[in-house]
């Protein structure tokens, strides 16, 4: 498994485990949750993305459960703070909102330090860019929780060009990723900056939902065609190949895969076995577009 440096002594390995749908499988027991990380284990992928609100507020406790002292020193872990929804914990806000007040920091990284039952987050994302973020509160709120240990490093996830400098500029915390939307359903990061804002900096962009929430799955369509001739040519999977395609970037994209299946877990490193030439990535891109580049 290649891995992929965020920060000097912070690596993630290159495919992510994201648990988004953890609390949605009918088995959450810790036995079962520890197969499934097992089973990434077993292929080198070490890091597991949460967010505070995975599962209604629940995801974190679920991992907590199957955490043990020996499976810490194993994983990274990543996690999310700033959406509050009337759900769980905050079932009394009377609309779904965005807070990167520095009180909700603090305690949203409270709360998921005691629901994994783990010491210090290896990563903390602010979830959503929030339209009343004050940058100079969010920033030093992000120091202070590096500052104290409890946080190795930070990063943002769905932001925007703007969104990031106003918020580096109040954080003397270097930004280390942005967890964005690209897939092969999913392609305007490709053209609009996003992807290419941070490959500038040599920032890692962090992948949500690579196979388009399981649409590229189940569809049947000019795009799935040609993935499932690529796949049959290379002996793997439909998954495969849309991870490769996101995998050959020259960005350094890291897949955040999420699924409660063990047998589909046992297959993600799968896609390092796929030659993605670079006619093969825009035959893929062509047919993802519906029309050839101009």
């Amino acid at each position: 498994m290649q891995r992929v440096d965020l920060q000097q002594g912070l690596s993630f390995s290159r495919i992510v485990y994201g648990m988004w749908r953890l609390g949605d499988d009918t088995d959450t027991s810790p036995a079962h949750v520890r197969a499934k990380i097992d089973a990434c284990l077993e292929q080198g992928i070490t890091t597991l993305d949460q967010a505070d609100i995975y599962g209604g507020y629940e995801a974190e406790e679920i991992l907590g459960a199957a955490m043990t002292p020996d499976l810490r020193q194993e994983v990274e872990i990543v996690t999310k703070c700033d959406i509050v929804a009337p759900v769980g914990r905050y079932a009394d806000a009377p609309v779904k909102y965005y807070d990167t007040s520095r009180a909700h920091i603090m305690a949203s990284v409270d709360h998921s330090l005691r629901l994994m039952k783990i010491e210090q987050i290896d990563l903390l994302l602010i979830h959503r860019p929030d339209p009343m973020m004050d940058h100079r509160e969010t920033g030093a709120a992000l120091d202070a929780v590096v500052a104290s240990g409890k946080v190795r490093a930070v990063g943002v996830s769905n932001f925007k060009q703007h969104d990031w400098t106003l918020l580096q500029s109040a954080t003397k915390t270097p930004l280390v990723t942005n967890q964005i939307e690209l897939s092969l359903s999913a392609l305007d990061g490709f053209t609009n900056g996003d992807l290419a804002y941070l490959q500038e900096r040599g920032i890692a962009p962090m992948a949500w939902s690579p196979l388009g929430g399981g649409a590229l799955m189940s569809s049947n369509t000019a795009l799935t065609k040609v993935m499932d001739r690529i796949a049959a040519d290379q002996g793997v999977d439909r998954a495969a190949v849309a991870v490769a395609w996101l995998l050959a970037h020259p960005a350094g994209i890291l897949p955040v895969m999420g699924t409660n299946t063990i047998e589909r877990i046992k297959r993600f490193s799968a896609a390092f076995k796929v030659d993605m030439t670079r006619p093969l990535w825009f035959e893929l891109y062509t047919a993802a577009q519906g029309h050839e580049v101009p």
